[in-house]
Parts: C-alpha cells; structure tokens; sequence
C-alpha cells in the first residue's frame, strides 16, 4: 500500500484549518477557512477527486477525522460524498473510544500503536493509502520514511504561522516532482514521489 498526503498548503508551509473559522484555532490560529478564494472544481477538486479515486483507505488524525465525520455523512447523494462515505477509514487516537466511531467504515488504530499498525498496514495490501489533513499524523509518518507521495495544493497566500506537516528534527526526505498543475486561482497542484535513489 503506498501512504499518500494531500494538502492544502500555504506558501510558508501552513496547512491548518483551511476549510473554516472554527475547524481549529488552537495556538491563536484566526485564518481558518484560507483556501476558499483559491478553490477551483476543475483542477483543485479534480486532484482531490483524482487521489480518493485511488484511495483503497483513508488515514486520519482524530481532529480531522471529527470534522470530517461531522460534515460527509449529511452530504449522501453526491458522488464525492458517497464515495468518502463508503471507503474504508482509518483514525488515529489516544482518546476516541470504539462507540465514540460512528462514521461508517471506520476503523481505530491506537496512538500507541500507530506507527507499528501503519507501517503493518503498508507492508500488506494494496492502493492507495490517503492521509488528508492530519498534520501531526503527516508530520509523524513523513519523520518515520512511511510517506510515498505528497500531494500539495500550493495556495498563493502566506499565513504567518500555524501547523505544518514538515518534520523539525532534521529529516531528510529527498522527493522527486512527478508533475505540477496550475489553476486559474493560482494554485499549483503539486505532485511528489520519493526519489528513487533516496539522495
């Protein structure tokens, strides 16, 4: 199974609660929502729509998970929202019980346990293994080498600060960019693998 990270990101590297005001303001954080004048349906949406196509599972963080379990099921009937609905879901957590799993097909994988469970997960089956938002988790699997492509919608706008999915610890993660799109927003769809040769 290769790991795949989709992003919404900012030219300083933040990708913290793109989606709203109120989706995380830990750390003061008071730009929620900063990718709605960038979206596009054709090449934004058409690379989220591209990776979910791929996707044999999903892998979130308890955070988005909770948002994203609060807003899918009630939007059945569209083919995006079906699809996300029905695919097999993964959620890390230290805290979220087995009752507390209510969006369908979800499965949890214990903070304690995750890496351990991830790396399993990989080694045995097949497709794509899709991590959108989740930064501490991205952050985590990029640090432990389990990310095979990072997929970045690089907005035109910078934040400030705020969380990143970038390690801190001095890892070294040489990619290779597979290809690159560039909406009418200005957004670039960037595509990257692991290099070949890990230089």
């Amino acid at each position: 199974m290769r790991i795949v990270i989709s992003e919404f990101i900012s030219l300083d590297g933040v990708v913290q609660a793109p989606g709203g005001p109120e989706e995380d303001t830990e750390g003061g954080f008071a730009h929620g929502g900063w990718t709605h004048p960038y979206f596009d349906p054709e090449v934004v949406g058409g690379a989220f729509d591209e990776a979910l196509g791929k996707a044999e599972a999903l892998l979130f963080g308890r955070r988005t998970w909770q948002t994203m379990a609060g807003a899918w099921p009630g939007r059945a009937g569209d083919p995006f929202a079906d699809r996300m609905n029905a695919v097999r879901k993964y959620v890390v957590s230290r805290t979220l019980g087995e009752s507390e799993l209510t969006w369908n097909n979800t499965q949890l994988i214990p903070g304690d346990k995750a890496v351990a469970q991830i790396r399993e997960l990989r080694g045995a089956g097949d497709g794509d293994l899709l991590v959108m938002g989740s930064a501490s988790l991205a952050r985590t699997l990029l640090s432990e080498g389990l990310v095979d492509e990072l997929k970045l919608m690089v907005m035109p706008v910078i934040l400030g600060g705020g969380k990143s999915v970038f390690p801190n610890d001095g890892t070294k993660l040489p990619l290779e960019l597979v290809s690159t799109v560039t909406s009418d927003t200005g957004v670039q769809v960037c595509t990257y693998r692991r290099a070949a040769d890990g230089a």
